[in-house]
């Protein structure tokens, strides 16, 4: 059996930040660190940070008056930053820089008397944080059928953002029926679509018609991940989102002569790895990796860390 493995996959740079950002301030701080929401949508990352301390929390209202509290990756609306001013909470905030961009969007287009349409998910972090930058002004959209329904007309002022995690292809189907209806809107200068999600999405459209079976590692809350499970299902192939290697079940490859593998945005990089141990070891699969493009993209994790205190010094005379 051949594995052919997709390149990039696995984190992108607002994933490594978010994660940094966290394990940094376990080291400044020690345990007794809160997050709102989980700090990525993987469950793994959120069982290792949870063992070392670390609580994850639906309200800034759980959490002690004073204490450190951590936005997730996927930021968060006005509303929850005040309170945690009103408790008193030392924030930081590890809000990826491309979703701040599209927060910053919202506010711009909403000050300057646009309606926005938004294109997400509903209940997803991402847009939940995004609609509250400026509820009254913002209409979240899921589906092209949903734009002849909308309550506007060709006249009105009106601005499209997008989630940063969507499937491009849908994403694009729902922007052709938005201009279509309502020529004039208005797009952001940049496209909002994560570069590691489009990088992602475009891999394994290219290699999914040499597979037989699509293995995506990723949770099942991830957005990311569950779109690119969705490209080899619409394509006709069986295509599998996993957590980690023991949900790979065997029947899964009867007939199967090639494998694609890929990894959604938070998903580590060691859980394809068990992976690609367990076909190697069971099937003697003989593993290719493919890269088709290269990411070098790095963002600085947040002044904030600095306000909770040095970091350990390290012992440069320790041994391996």
């Amino acid at each position: 059996m051949k594995v052919m493995l997709a390149s990039p996959r696995g984190f992108c740079a607002g994933v490594n930040m978010a994660i940094e950002c966290l394990d940094e301030a376990v080291r400044r701080v020690g345990s007794g660190i809160y997050v709102y929401h989980e700090i990525v949508h993987n469950q793994h990352i959120v069982q290792r940070f949870t063992q070392l301390g670390v609580k994850f929390v639906d309200s800034p209202e759980e959490v002690p008056p004073g204490s450190v509290l951590l936005f997730s990756a996927h930021g968060v609306s006005p509303e929850i930053r005040r309170l945690a001013r009103e408790r008193r909470l030392q924030t930081v905030d590890a809000t990826c820089p491309l979703v701040t961009k599209v927060h910053l969007e919202a506010i711009r287009f909403a000050r300057d008397g646009y309606h926005i349409i938004l294109i997400g998910h509903e209940g997803h972090d991402e847009v939940i944080g995004t609609m509250g930058e400026a509820p009254e002004s913002i209409t979240l959209v899921e589906d092209p059928h949903e734009v002849k329904s909308l309550p506007f007309t060709e006249h009105d002022k009106l601005a499209c953002l997008t989630q940063t995690t969507l499937s491009v292809d849908e994403a694009a189907a729902v922007i052709t029926a938005l201009k279509a209806r309502f020529p004039a809107i208005e797009m952001p200068k940049k496209e909002d679509i994560c570069y590691a999600t489009t990088n992602r999405q475009e891999t394994v459209k290219q290699l999914i018609p040499q597979a037989q079976l699509l293995l995506v590692l990723g949770s099942q809350n991830s957005s990311n991940s569950k779109r690119l499970a969705e490209i080899g299902q619409a394509q006709g192939i069986p295509s599998h989102l996993i957590d980690c290697a023991d949900e790979i079940r065997p029947e899964w490859f009867d007939g199967v002569e090639t494998v694609l593998i890929t990894a959604g945005a938070s998903a580590p990089e060691v859980l394809v790895q068990e992976c690609l141990q367990l076909l190697t070891s069971t099937y003697d699969a003989e593993v290719e990796e493919t890269q088709l493009r290269e990411e070098n993209v790095h963002f600085n994790l947040p002044r904030e860390l600095q306000q909770l205190g040095p970091a350990p010094a390290t012992n440069l005379h320790s041994s391996n």
